[in-house]
C-alpha cells in the first residue's frame, strides 16, 4: 500500500527547505486582528504583509481568518495547523514559501455567533475585510446599501447573522456592550473609497438596527474605517498549483495558493486600537489612500477588465494570452494615454504612463494563468468603479470615451452568453437575473443590447445613460464586435 504524503502543518515545519519556511509559526503570536474572507487573495497579500510586519517589529497581530460561506479553505487550513504556501511566479522562475501569519480559523456560516463574539472581544483591534464587492449589498452607483429579508433579520432580531453587514453590525453592537475598546474596519476590496463606504454601509446598518440613539453614538465613536488600496494578481488555485508547492515543500499543501511578484498595499494611518508595522513589509502609509486608489481602478482594473472581455470573447483563456492578441496592446495603450491618464490627478509622484507600462508587463506574465472568465465575473459590480467613473469624469470635461466605450461594448458583447466561435460564456454575476432579463425583453440588435443594459441604474447612472454620444460609442462598438468579433474590429481600429 502506497504512503499517504506528508501533510503541512507543525510536525512537518522542520522538513522543509530554510529558505521555505515560515517566519512565525502559528500559535506563538496571539491574534489581534480578525480578517473576513480567507480566499487566495488575503493569503497572498494582507497574510504575507502582516507576516513581514510582525516579523520585522514584533507585536501580537495574529489572524484569525474566518470565512464566510465556503468550508473548503477553512477545513483545508485546519488541518495543516492554519499554515499555507505562497508560490510567487515571476516570468523565468518560482519560489514557495509557507506563512504563519494566521492564528486560527473560523467558518461563519456555521458558527456565526462565535464569530459575533470575536469580533467583540478587546484583544481584537483590526477587522480586516476581502469578501469581494457584492458581499457588501452597495449599490455600485449610489452606495446606498440594499436591503433584504436576510439582513433585515441580521440587524433587528437575535438569530444568528447570516450576511457580512450583518455579521459586522452585531460584532460591534456586542463590542459596545462589552466596553471593549476602540477598533478599525480596514475594507481590503476594490471599492471606490472603501473606508468611506465601510463607514456608511456601518452607518446605515445602525439605522436600520432596533437600537438607542446613545448605543449608536457610542458604537460610532469607537470605530475607524480607514481607506486602503490593494494590488496582486493571485489566480484561482489549480492542481498545478498544489503541484508546485509539492515540488518544492516536499509536503502536500492543500491550501497552496501562487501569485505575481508585484505587490502593493497603500493604507490610511487611523488605528485607534494599534496596528502592526506594516510599514516594515513595504506598505505604503498615508493620510488619503484615494489618489492611488484611483489609479489602481482605473488603470489597472479597468484595463484588466478591458483584457479579460475581449480576450473571453476571441477565445483567450489567460489574460497572458488575451494580451497576445493582435492590436490588443496597442488599443489598451491608447485607452490608458487617451482617457485613464487625462481623467484624474494621480498620487504625487507617480507617472501613469510608467504605471501602465508597468501593468501590462505584469498582465504579459505567462506565469501567472488568470483566467479571463474568472477576471469577467461580477462585471455589473465591478465595471462602474473601474470604467464608468472613467467616463462620467472625462464626460464631464467634455471629452470623448471612445476606448471605454469600447470595453462597455465588449461586456455588454459577453453578456449574450458566447464567444465568437460559438463557445459559451458563463454569466457569474449578481444581476445576472435582471440582466437576462433586460436582454430577453429587449431588441435583439446593438442598439437594443444598449437600452436594455443601459437602463439599469444599479450600474449605469442617469447622466452616463442618457449621453447620446456615449451611447453611440457603445453601440458602434458593440456592432463591429458582433459583425466582425473582436480580431477583425481590433485590426480596423484607427
Amino acid at each position: 500500500m502506497a504512503l499517504t504524503p506528508d501533510r503541512l502543518g507543525l510536525a512537518t515545519l522542520r522538513h522543509l527547505p530554510p529558505e521555505s519556511r515560515p517566519l512565525l509559526r502559528p500559535g506563538t503570536v496571539p491574534a489581534g486582528i480578525v480578517h473576513l474572507g480567507v480566499g487566495a487573495f488575503h493569503r497572498a497579500h494582507q497574510a504575507v504583509h502582516t507576516e513581514a510586519a510582525v516579523g520585522a517589529a514584533g507585536g501580537d497581530w495574529g489572524i484569525i481568518g474566518v470565512a464566510p460561506r465556503s468550508t473548503d479553505v477553512v477545513d483545508a487550513l485546519a488541518a495543516q495547523d492554519c499554515l499555507f504556501s505562497v508560490t510567487t511566479l515571476a516570468p523565468d522562475a518560482a519560489a514557495t514559501r509557507v506563512v504563519g501569519a494566521l492564528a486560527g480559523v473560523r467558518h461563519a456560516a456555521s458558527d456565526p455567533d462565535a464569530v459575533v463574539g470575536l469580533l467583540a472581544d478587546p484583544a481584537i483591534r483590526v477587522v480586516t475585510l476581502t469578501v469581494t464587492e457584492k458581499a457588501y449589498r452597495l449599490d455600485p452607483v449610489t452606495a446606498a446599501l440594499t436591503v433584504d429579508a436576510d439582513l433585515t433579520a441580521d440587524l433587528t432580531t437575535g438569530r444568528p447573522p447570516r450576511t457580512v453587514p450583518g455579521l459586522l453590525v452585531r460584532g460591534l453592537l456586542a463590542r459596545a456592550a462589552a466596553d471593549a475598546g476602540p477598533i478599525a474596519l480596514v475594507s481590503c476590496d476594490n471599492l471606490p473609497a472603501n473606508g468611506r463606504r465601510l463607514r456608511g454601509l456601518v452607518e446605515q446598518c445602525l439605522a436600520l438596527a432596533r437600537v438607542p440613539d446613545e448605543t449608536v453614538e457610542r458604537v460610532l465613536k469607537t470605530v475607524t474605517c480607514p481607506g486602503t488600496m490593494v494590488d496582486r494578481i493571485v489566480p484561482a488555485s489549480t492542481d498545478e498549483t498544489r503541484d508546485t508547492a509539492r515540488r518544492a515543500l516536499g509536503v502536500t499543501d492543500l491550501a497552496a495558493i501562487a501569485a505575481e511578484p508585484w505587490s502593493q498595499w497603500v493604507i490610511e494611518d487611523d488605528f485607534p486600537g494599534g496596528r502592526p508595522a506594516w510599514e516594515r513589509s513595504g506598505a505604503i502609509l498615508t493620510d488619503d489612500a484615494g489618489p492611488w486608489e484611483r489609479l489602481k481602478l482605473r488603470a489597472l482594473n479597468g484595463v484588466h477588465s478591458a483584457t479579460a472581455y475581449l480576450g473571453a470573447l476571441a477565445g483567450a483563456e489567460t489574460v497572458a494570452e488575451a494580451l497576445a492578441l493582435p492590436h490588443l496592446e496597442a488599443v489598451l495603450r491608447r485607452l490608458l494615454a487617451e482617457e485613464i491618464t487625462p481623467s484624474f490627478t494621480p498620487p504625487p509622484g507617480a507617472d501613469v504612463t510608467a504605471y501602465g507600462e508597468q501593468v501590462l508587463a505584469r498582465f504579459a506574465n505567462p506565469a501567472i494563468r488568470h483566467r479571463t472568465t474568472q477576471v469577467a465575473m461580477d462585471g455589473s459590480q465591478k465595471l462602474p468603479q473601474r470604467v464608468l467613473h472613467t467616463v462620467a469624469d472625462l464626460r464631464a470635461a467634455g471629452r470623448s470615451a471612445r476606448w471605454s466605450a469600447l470595453v462597455v461594448a465588449a461586456w455588454l458583447r459577453f453578456l449574450l452568453g458566447y464567444a465568437d466561435d460559438g463557445r459559451p460564456l458563463p454569466l457569474d454575476d449578481p444581476l445576472a437575473d435582471r440582466l437576462r432579463a433586460a436582454l430577453t425583453a429587449g431588441a435583439h440588435t446593438p442598439a437594443g443590447v444598449v437600452d436594455a443594459v443601459f437602463a439599469l441604474r444599479e450600474v449605469f447612472p442617469p447622466d452616463l445613460a442618457d449621453d447620446d454620444e456615449f451611447r453611440a460609442d457603445v453601440t458602434g462598438w458593440l456592432t463591429a464586435l458582433e459583425r466582425h468579433g473582436v480580431r477583425a474590429t481590433l485590426a480596423d481600429v484607427r
